[in-house]
């Protein structure tokens, strides 16, 4: 093995917690290796978020040709080409991996070593035939899909999201386990794109989420045509004739479910092993590695961020967690992640999105609690496109202090960033009740929910009185 390279910060995974990490650190002058074993860019953007939301785009736009006659537009039943679909979110792909490249990173001081790394001692990692000594390290590891230990498995194809973007056919009947904000994504995606879709959920489908605002999403994924199997368990899988068999168990006794294709989306498992995290000092689980409220490991020259580090598995935590962990290791900053006002979005038609409390958190912490709501069918942009079906909910303080929002309806996603705001800053929802929101958008659902905080005592008999009072003086 060469001399060991000498460096202040190696960083292990270049998703996209990793980059930013490298990024940032070595435009603010600190001597960076980045280590990376397979893609650049990690699972976001090769099987991740820029692929499924690709695909879902494809399926808006098959869907909106089917509803088009709602509109006086009645165009023929969309013609879906499987091998342009591919091309399509291959074609994202590619357009976007130039940030996240190579090359990139190279250009802005990075020293990029494509290869895997694995700790041989507290303070050196090996990679291929370099071994990195470096004053600080940062694991950005990920996730990968969790296969479960299914009966038949083995013996039957099946895709996860690392290989369900690979297909240039849609499939005839695609089986989905996991009732997950992937699983749900790609079965409306197939559905919208001409497949029959069965979606197999152990529980209840989105079981992070408001039970009201999922019975919105569970409602319009029915209505589309998708079999979702509730508290069903999926007891083995096998081939059959016409492709694969998965046997299920639920209330009503068992039963085969048959397509011809299989995907698993039943969860993720961090990327821990192989790392010689044991030879770092560092501690971990199946589920992570443990870090504290500044995102260090066991071994304090060490922080974990992202996937790899149990909790919220989104990319913009990772970023978040990047921020955290480059403030700690170049400024020396005592910085401490919050996680209380993460937002996250399910991409399906209607969106689903939220951050901070739901109801039944917030009466748990807070007892007495405001739950506000406001429905898309009573706004004027929503009528315009047909887009009603949906419904805001926000839960505050009695006082008015924003603790959570939800939202099921079209772009909640974008709707969302105010209240994530609010959560964050600890605001009074008469901020958002007294904002004035450009008339007609989607966005007044969220003034109007926050203004009917103050309805019942605005509208009150002492309030009538007094203005009966003051209209006395003429």
């Amino acid at each position: 093995m060469a001399d060991a390279l000498k460096v202040d910060l190696c960083v292990i995974g270049a998703g996209s917690g990793g980059l930013s990490v490298a990024a940032g650190a070595s435009q603010l002058g600190a001597s960076v290796v980045l280590l990376e074993k397979h893609k650049m860019g990690g699972d976001c953007l090769n099987y991740g978020c820029v692929p499924s939301k690709a695909l879902l785009a494809a399926g808006h736009a098959a869907a909106a040709h089917r509803h088009g006659a709602a509109f006086g537009v009645n165009g023929a039943a969309p013609v879906i080409d499987g091998r342009k679909v591919h091309d399509h979110v291959h074609g994202v792909i590619a357009a976007i991996a130039p940030q996240d490249s190579v090359e990139r990173f190279q250009g802005l001081g990075v020293n990029v070593i494509e290869a895997a790394g694995r700790f041989v001692a507290r303070d050196r990692v090996a990679a291929g035939d370099r071994e990195i000594r470096a004053r600080r390290f940062v694991i950005a590891t990920g996730s990968r899909p969790l296969v479960p230990p299914i009966p038949g498995l083995d013996d039957v194809p099946y895709a996860t999201n690392e290989t369900i973007f690979d297909s240039t056919a849609v499939p005839k009947h695609l089986i989905v386990i996991g009732g997950g904000p992937i699983g749900l994504e790609m079965a409306q995606a197939h559905r919208n794109l001409g497949a029959e879709v069965t979606v197999l959920e152990m529980f209840e489908i989105l079981p992070k989420d408001d039970p009201e605002l999922v019975s919105v999403i569970r409602n319009r994924l029915r209505a589309d045509g998708i079999d979702i199997q509730e508290q069903s368990r999926v007891v083995g899988v096998r081939k059959t004739d016409g492709g694969i068999g998965v046997d299920i168990e639920n209330g009503d006794g068992g039963r085969t479910v048959e397509g011809t294709h299989l995907l698993l989306a039943a969860g993720r498992k961090a990327n821990v092993e192989d790392l010689g995290l044991e030879a770092a000092g560092v501690d971990h689980a199946p589920t992570g590695i443990e870090v504290d409220a500044r995102l260090r490991t066991t071994n304090k020259k060490i922080w974990a961020i992202g996937d790899c580090a149990g909790g919220h598995q989104f990319t913009h935590v990772a970023g978040y967690h990047a921020g955290i962990a480059i403030r700690n290791i170049l400024f020396r900053l005592p910085a401490k992640a919050d996680h209380s006002a993460v937002p996250w979005v399910t991409y399906t038609d209607p969106e689903l999105a939220h951050v901070g409390l739901n109801e039944a958190d917030a009466k748990q912490r807070h007892g007495d609690i405001r739950v506000l709501r406001w429905p898309y069918a009573e706004n004027d942009r929503a009528q315009a496109e047909r887009l009603t079906d949906g419904l805001i909910k926000a839960i505050t303080a009695r006082n008015g202090r924003v603790l959570g929002a939800t939202i099921a309806g079209a772009h909640a996603g974008e709707l969302i960033q105010p209240w994530v705001l609010a959560v964050s800053n600890r605001m009074k929802i008469s901020k958002l009740a007294s904002m004035i929101a450009p008339y007609p958008t989607l966005g007044e659902v969220s003034k109007r929910a926050a203004g009917s905080f103050f309805t019942p005592s605005l509208f009150s008999d002492r309030t009538r009185r007094i203005v009966r009072f003051l209209n006395a003086f003429g």
